[in-house]
């Protein structure tokens, strides 16, 4: 199973509801590692040395920070980036099929968008 964590923006209803659905899924918000206000840099430095997926709503810069942590060489275990306009329980579907069927390092270096 993968870890996962929330950017800062990404929506409390679907951390709540993946956290309601399954408490064996390793979720943790942004806030919660205590680094609310960081920039994207630091939040998928901060990702990739925890090995967490990261869950955003942000697809106009994080998207490009990833990219470049790949380019670099850098470890980038992955980001799963939900439109705003998926519906929640959509989203909460889609994050519980990928956190429990997915491997460790399966998304790294990879972007994905949800709806799947």
């Amino acid at each position: 199973m993968i870890r996962l964590a929330a950017d800062e923006n990404f929506n409390g209803d679907v951390v709540r509801g993946v956290r309601r659905r399954s408490s064996a899924i390793d979720i943790v918000s942004v806030q919660e590692a205590g680094l609310s206000g960081a920039s994207d840099a630091a939040v998928l430095e901060w990702a990739a040395r925890e090995g967490r997926v990261l869950l955003s709503h942000d697809v106009s810069t994080l998207t490009r920070f990833a990219y470049e942590r790949v380019k670099a060489g850098l470890p980038m275990p992955g980001v799963f980036q939900a439109g705003r306009s998926v519906p929640v329980a959509k989203a909460i579907e889609d994050i519980l099929l990928l956190a429990e069927c997915g491997l460790d390092g399966e998304w790294e270096g990879q972007v994905r968008y949800l709806p799947l």
